[in-house]
């Protein structure tokens, strides 16, 4: 479908789609405070650069709650970027190793043990 648009041929390598998504899924789930760290950053940036759009303070306070939640989901949205350029590098480097169809694999069983670490991290804090 995509070729039809377009006057040049497009080549999607979905093993390497999958398998970097669930790299970075992993990553992203593995690494709680690196996470909160990256989303805490951009939102202050968000934050920052939306109050310098604003000339009179009373403007810029009228709507800041409204803007600040939504500068807070832009962060979490955003901070998705660093964790799929990682989980390619690390897709990458198991396809270079042991092939295509390990790095789907491993990127799964990475997922599974990343989620467990995170139920247990969820876990041990309500206690």
């Amino acid at each position: 479908m995509l070729n039809d648009l377009l006057p040049f041929g497009i080549t999607l390598d979905t093993t390497m789609i999958a398998g970097s998504c669930l790299w970075s899924l992993a990553l992203y789930l593995g690494f709680y405070t690196l996470r909160e760290w990256i989303i805490e950053k951009l939102e202050q940036w968000l934050n920052f650069a939306d109050q310098t759009l604003y000339i009179s303070q009373a403007e810029f306070e009228k709507s800041r709650k409204v803007r600040e939640s939504q500068n807070a989901f832009y962060a979490s949205v955003c901070s998705i970027i660093p964790f799929l350029a990682i989980g390619s590098l690390c897709n990458w480097g198991v396809e270079l190793g042991l092939g295509s169809s390990w790095s789907v694999s491993i990127g799964l069983f990475a997922c599974v043990a990343c989620g467990v670490y995170e139920l247990g991290r969820l876990d041990g804090q309500n206690k």
